[in-house]
């Protein structure tokens, strides 16, 4: 294997950094066809705001899908996982679902079967957030630590195609055509994600001799039991499957552990704080709408991919540690330029100079990040554990954004953002204290050398 200094943007030729680019494409895909773009279609069709507001909860199942994430760890499925692997079985299995339920939603008319419609979109959704969690663990076990973010960034440059491609493009098809074109479309584009499955290869992993012996307790547990048949067998699935994971994971670290989860939970908090009210904020300030189309979202998608692309680079070359470091800093000091913008009001150069600095940074966070929570998983529990840190990583700064809105209003736009700046301090003490005491680049990830 090439010295992980010496690899340089040579690691973006790796064929299963380039395959993540293809499995990030389908995993993108999905999202805004039950989310934005289904709102889109169903108000186009003249249904009610109520029932649109009800069927956005379809979403849910991207907050919810640690709950099924064992059953991917251990169930196998019927002949597919003797004939991919553990891994791209139920990759492919949740790709046919969203297809097949895309395709549905093509041939459904909501003003006629609202109910079909909803159940298709559920059934879609969930097949996403199984997708998601498969593809999480296939890339943790696909690569070198030293590579998860090249694997990050190949993915996120992936998602954000799809995602242009489920949005803007969905809405264009149907302009010129009909919805049934345009999710029908979409339902054929998935293809991506199948071929890319048959084609890649299954990551070969181990189960290191601690989490042998880990198991192996549970094992002489259930034999000083009376639990015998059926009721040992479901209890010990359940132990290894759903306990053991976060045993293991709280047994490995000790105290850390909790330092671990505290500073995932607060990494992005500052990142999602801004991303809410980045719309009404440009707008407020007077901003066009082509203006925020072209800058924020077109030239900042752009800079996003060159970030991600730039942190797999950085990490690869000097380790995840300083990387991560320097991001918590980053990412809420790009808050104060958008408090500086609010200041000198709508200056399209200082426009530009935000979003270059806020989307490099998110980028760099995005592929750093990744690679960070890839490296604390165990591959005997990679899709349980990496489902954990992911809804982790979101959950708590969602909610809190939910009261964005009210504290822009009572403070006004330039407070508003160095208060959001504030929120990404923590984040900071945590990576600090990270270095020192549970340092990112000297962990290692049991199952892999």
């Amino acid at each position: 294997m090439a010295e992980p200094a010496r690899e340089g943007w040579k690691v973006y030729l790796k064929p299963r950094v380039i395959g993540m680019l293809f499995l990030g494409f389908s995993a993108g895909l999905p999202l805004l066809l039950v989310g934005g773009t289904f709102s889109a279609w169903l108000r186009d069709l003249g249904i009610e705001l109520a029932a649109i507001g009800f069927l956005s909860w379809v979403g849910m199942a991207h907050s919810i899908k640690v709950l099924w994430a064992p059953l991917i760890d251990r169930a196998p499925l019927p002949l597919l996982s003797r004939l991919l692997g553990r891994r791209r079985s139920w990759m492919l299995l949740a790709q046919l679902v969203i297809a097949g339920a895309l395709l549905g939603m093509a041939l459904t008319d909501p003003r006629e079967n609202l109910s079909l419609v909803a159940l298709w979109a559920v059934l879609a959704a969930f097949g996403s957030a199984t997708q998601d969690v498969a593809i999480d663990a296939y890339r943790v076990e696909a690569e070198a630590r030293h590579r998860q973010a090249a694997m990050a960034a190949t993915y996120v440059t992936g998602y954000r195609v799809a995602i242009l491609a489920a949005g803007a493009g969905a809405l264009h098809l149907a302009s010129i055509d009909s919805w049934m074109l345009a999710y029908g479309t979409m339902a054929v584009l998935m293809g991506v994600g199948v071929v890319t499955t048959l084609v890649i290869a299954e990551p070969a992993v181990a189960v290191d001799s601690t989490t042998v012996c880990f198991e192996q307790r549970v094992a002489d547990y259930l034999d000083r039991t009376d639990h015998a048949g059926w009721q040992r067998t479901i209890t010990a699935w359940f132990i290894g499957a759903i306990v053991c994971p976060f045993a293991e994971f709280f047994q490995r670290y000790g105290k850390a552990a909790l330092l671990i989860l505290a500073f995932v939970a607060t990494f992005r908090i500052s990142d999602i704080f801004m991303g809410v009210m980045a719309n009404p904020f440009y707008l407020d300030l007077g901003f066009s709408k082509a203006q925020i189309a072209n800058i924020a979202a077109a030239f900042g998608l752009a800079m996003t991919l060159l970030g991600a692309a730039l942190g797999g680079l950085l990490v690869a070359r000097f380790g995840i540690a300083p990387i991560l470091l320097l991001t918590a800093f980053m990412a809420p000091a790009t808050n104060l330029m958008f408090a500086w913008l609010a200041y000198t009001g709508p200056q399209t150069q200082g426009l530009v100079m935000a979003i270059i600095a806020d989307n490099i940074t998110g980028g760099l966070a995005i592929s750093v990040f990744i690679a960070y929570l890839s490296s604390l998983t165990n591959t005997a529990y990679t899709a349980t554990q990496y489902a954990l840190f992911s809804s982790l990583m979101t959950l708590p700064g969602q909610f809190a954004a939910g009261f964005t809105g009210v504290m822009a209003a009572a403070m006004g736009w330039v407070p508003f953002f160095m208060v959001t700046a504030l929120t990404g301090l923590p984040a900071i003490v945590l990576a600090a204290l990270l270095i020192r005491h549970a340092h990112p680049d000297r962990v290692q990830r049991p199952g892999l050398d």
